[in-house]
């Protein structure tokens, strides 16, 4: 199957992060939202980004021109019929997804797959609200999206080998590495990062060291990039809460217990970089 067209659903951190890297591999790409004010903000992050690397001289103001004129903004679901592949990143609620997945199978074309963002959710779940459950996958970038290079790929219960092919080859074009993983909840890098940021919390919520220690040891000891309480705060601790009691419901293992710290975190509203607060202050 040849891709041309690619329709990215949710104009957030990180769906505009995969229509960059979509607009920036050729091809057009559809930029969708809800609400005209947040494609806009969407398209604005995307444009941040290219100019910085344009400023930095590692891009052209023509390659950026040329990156741009890729992109179609819009808050009509319908060009979702004009899809090969969809990609969603709306928010990290099954049922939500679930009804998502039921239009775009009525949208869109019998050949297009239907790949979910989502770090999480079943696969095999989603798939189970369209006819079309072999052509259903997960697709999952890692946030920052222009800067993570690797992209896990989840086959559902029903997904096929061809589809996998596609989308295995999509993540290449796309400058992406990409590891395949069964659909269990977390898959694999949503358990380990997972288990490692409810270790962090607890670790300073009983008192085992202070904050910035904790970060140094994941830094410099574990040559992450960032530290625990940071990458938190990036991904948005109201997120966190969600995915870990996922986890915990799912497996029964206290080690996605999520921890009281974070609850309270989030109920005090300190949600991180999105509230402008949480284990730091933006």
């Amino acid at each position: 199957m040849t891709i041309r067209t690619i329709f990215v659903a949710g104009a957030g951190q990180m769906g505009s992060g995969i229509a960059q890297v979509s607009a920036q591999a050729g091809y057009r790409t559809i930029l969708r939202d809800i609400d005209e004010k947040f494609v806009e903000k969407g398209i604005a992050l995307i444009k941040k980004n290219l100019q910085r690397k344009v400023d930095n001289n590692k891009m052209s103001s023509e390659e950026m021109n040329n990156i741009l004129s890729n992109l179609i903004p819009t808050t009509d679901l319908e060009l979702a019929a004009e899809a090969d592949v969809v990609i969603e990143a709306i928010p990290e609620n099954e049922e939500l997804k679930k009804e998502f997945m039921g239009k775009m199978d009525q949208i869109t074309p019998a050949h297009t797959i239907l790949a979910s963002n989502t770090s999480a959710l079943p696969i095999t779940v989603l798939a189970s609200a369209t006819k079309r459950v072999d052509k259903v996958i997960g697709m999952h970038f890692m946030n920052p999206v222009p800067v993570m290079k690797l992209v896990e790929i989840v086959q559902g219960n029903q997904t096929s080998e061809e589809t996998v092919n596609i989308i295995r080859q999509l993540a290449k074009d796309l400058n992406k590495e990409s590891v395949l993983a069964k659909d269990f909840p977390g898959f694999l890098s949503t358990r380990l990062g997972m288990a490692m940021a409810n270790e962090a919390l607890y670790a300073l919520y009983e008192g085992r060291g202070t904050k910035e220690d904790i970060e140094k040891c994941a830094k410099l000891g574990l040559n992450h990039p960032m530290g625990p309480f940071e990458w938190m705060d990036f991904v948005g601790l109201d997120s966190m809460l969600s995915i870990l009691t996922n986890l915990w419901e799912s497996y029964g293992d206290n080690r996605y217990f999520p921890c009281p710290l974070l609850k309270q975190m989030v109920q005090a509203g300190r949600l991180g970089r999105k509230s402008g607060k949480g284990f730091y202050e933006y």
